[in-house]
Order: structure tokens, then C-alpha cells, then sequence
């Protein structure tokens, strides 16, 4: 999925050790806010983003338009479930139109007599 807005917060990055395997991991967390096309009023999302390269890759700052592109997940603990949503992609709004590509044009093939077929009865269906 995907939606484009303004982060209006930034949370503390916080990060940790993994028991299992005893890799450091580190996450942060942001509100973008968003309009609809059909509502007056904005709307939040609340996303994480998952590795201190991608925090550090994507530089997201508060205040700025962003098009997020995420994953929706849900995950239980102790008999409760828990959305989470994993930013995969940021890229500042600005940036994120397409640029304008012109069409190449196909070289013109040559133009000449066209061959005459070497037998005329041969290409008869019958």
C-alpha cells in the first residue's frame, strides 16, 4: 500500500539485542498525516520502519511531505493481536512524480522495390 502525506511526528529510534540470535536491531517511529479524497478532515498513520540503515537511508524529518509505501500485518500475543504497519519505501513527495520520458522513435527501416516472389504459384494456399 501506499499513501502520501506530511510526517507530523518523529518518535525516539529505539533499539536492542536479539535473544535468539544476538543481533542488534533498532526501530523507529512516525505519524503521517494524510488526507482523503472524500473527507474534510485528515487522517493519521502511525508506521515503523524496521533497521538502522533504512532509518538512516530514508532521513525522514518532521514537517516534510513523504510517499510512504508499506506493508499491514497483524501478529498475537498472549491471545491479543497487534497491527503492525512497516514502512518498506519513503521517498520525499517531490520526488516521488515520474519523470517525463521522451518516446524514442524506431529507426525507419529502407525503402524499396519490394523483392518479387521467385515462383507465384508457390504461394498459393491450394
Amino acid at each position: 500500500m501506499e499513501l502520501s502525506g506530511k510526517i507530523i511526528q518523529v518518535l525516539e529510534a529505539r533499539s536492542g539485542v536479539s535473544q535468539k540470535s544476538g543481533n542488534n536491531w533498532m526501530v523507529q517511529e512516525y505519524v503521517l498525516e494524510y488526507n482523503t479524497g472524500n473527507s474534510q478532515y485528515p487522517r493519521r498513520l502511525f508506521f515503523s520502519i524496521f533497521g538502522e540503515d533504512k532509518i538512516n537511508q530514508f532521513n525522514i524529518q518532521a514537517g516534510q511531505e513523504y510517499r510512504v509505501s508499506f506493508d499491514i500485518d497483524a501478529r498475537e500475543f498472549n491471545g491479543r493481536y497487534y497491527t503492525d504497519i512497516r514502512a518498506w519505501n519513503v521517498v520525499p513527495a517531490q520526488a516521488g512524480a515520474a519523470p517525463v520520458v521522451a518516446p524514442v522513435a524506431a529507426p525507419e527501416a529502407p525503402v524499396g522495390p519490394a523483392p518479387e516472389p521467385a515462383d507465384p504459384v508457390s504461394d498459393l494456399p491450394f
